[in-house]
């Protein structure tokens, strides 16, 4: 049985923080707020992991309310999520992910971020795409206030019997 998986998130640039995108660290004079190390792109993954699976979000999985989480690295998190899914006897075959931001550029960082997703998810380099794109100056995105990220994955359920 195959199953596809959608997820989206957004954070707000702030001062004072790094910028980590894909569990990389991005040149840049500001980071993401969020409760954890606010890795939108890794955020959007795990909830298309989770939601392929359909085993909720990371909401429930690893609440805003919970300090452990606080500044908790978002490639941990995906570790845990990939092997709620191995539990589930689950494995990605592909994912694919759009940053949609202004600024930074991230065409530097794209091949070292893929290659972070693929051994997460013991899947070759080949079967993760990372894209970026700009919103033309329009939106949050385009006053750069902040990043989006988009994240579809295909997993499959392995036989088991």
């Amino acid at each position: 049985m195959m199953r596809v998986g959608f997820g989206y998130d957004v954070h707000a640039f702030v001062a004072g923080r790094k910028l980590i995108l894909g569990g990389v660290e991005i040149s840049f004079e500001q980071g993401l707020l969020g409760h954890s190390d606010a890795d939108v792109l890794t955020h959007a993954v795990m909830d298309a992991l989770l939601g392929a699976a359909a085993l909720g979000d990371i909401g429930e999985l690893f609440p805003d309310s919970d300090r452990c989480y606080k500044d908790a690295s978002s490639l941990d998190l995906l570790k845990q999520v990939v092997a709620t899914l191995k539990q589930q006897c689950y494995t990605c075959l592909n994912l694919d992910c759009t940053l949609v931001a202004q600024a930074p550029k991230l065409a530097p960082y794209r091949e070292k971020i893929r290659n972070k997703f693929a051994d997460i998810l013991e899947i070759s380099p080949e079967q993760v795409s990372i894209k970026a794109t700009t919103t033309e100056g329009l939106g949050f995105t385009g006053r750069k206030e902040g990043i989006a990220a988009y994240a579809c994955c295909l997993i499959q359920k392995n036989d088991v019997s």
